[in-house]
């Protein structure tokens, strides 16, 4: 973005949005580390001063874009859902879209290290707070729902149902982290592949409570 046209978007009004895009690349480049306020101004070509006028703080501008990058990985999240094909049983299709965001999480994790490490990082505010914008976010509300049209349609009973957001998230969260910081990221592609498949497969075992039927592409 250059000065002229940061200028321009600022006397529209337009600022505080310019920042976060600025921000938003800077979390994709270094993760949250790397998103500082000032260095979004200068970024967008203008003053600090004018930039706290929009963003009181560090703490305002991270939660500005955590809520971005989580809601860059519910995207990612529907690609997988929108490119396999839908099954004509209402509870294996929802099985189907279960493993589907468990693959388009694990994929943004790789291919957006960066966004995934914000969307997730630590933040000041108060635990509370922090649970309530778990519950809220994008992604967590997809897989609920999921959850909840297994539960409807027979395919999880109700003693499994309870907790299951914490199975899924924890499985194939860990799993990403293992492959961004842990010893997992030096496999081969094929490799890796293999490793998702038997954890995505592994948790809807365990959601349901025995081995889920196969459907849809799960790699």
């Amino acid at each position: 973005m250059t000065s002229t046209a940061t200028r321009d978007s600022y006397h529209h009004g337009d600022l505080a949005n310019a920042l976060a895009a600025a921000a938003l690349d800077l979390a994709r480049r270094g993760g949250p580390e790397a998103v500082v306020l000032r260095e979004a101004a200068r970024q967008v070509g203008v003053s600090p001063t004018a930039a706290y006028r929009h963003f009181a703080g560090h703490d305002a501008l991270i939660d500005t874009i955590k809520h971005l990058c989580q809601t860059e990985l519910v995207g990612r999240m529907e690609a997988e859902l929108a490119a396999g094909t839908p099954e004509p049983d209402p509870g294996q299709e929802a099985i189907r879209r279960l493993r589907a965001l468990g693959v388009g999480y694990l994929r943004f994790a790789r291919e957006e290290p960066g966004l995934f490490r914000t969307a997730f990082c630590r933040s000041d505010a108060r635990p509370d707070d922090q649970w309530t914008a778990m519950l809220t976010a994008p992604g967590f509300v997809a897989l609920t729902t999921t959850l909840d049209d297994m539960l409807r349609y027979g395919v999880l009973d109700a003693e499994h149902r309870a907790g299951a957001e914490m199975v899924a998230w924890a499985t194939v969260h860990g799993l990403a982290m293992l492959l961004l910081d842990g010893p997992l990221g030096a496999l081969p592609s094929d490799d890796l592949e293999r490793i998702a498949e038997r954890v995505h497969t592994a948790a809807i075992t365990g959601i349901i409570g025995h081995e889920p039927a196969q459907c849809g592409d799960a790699t």
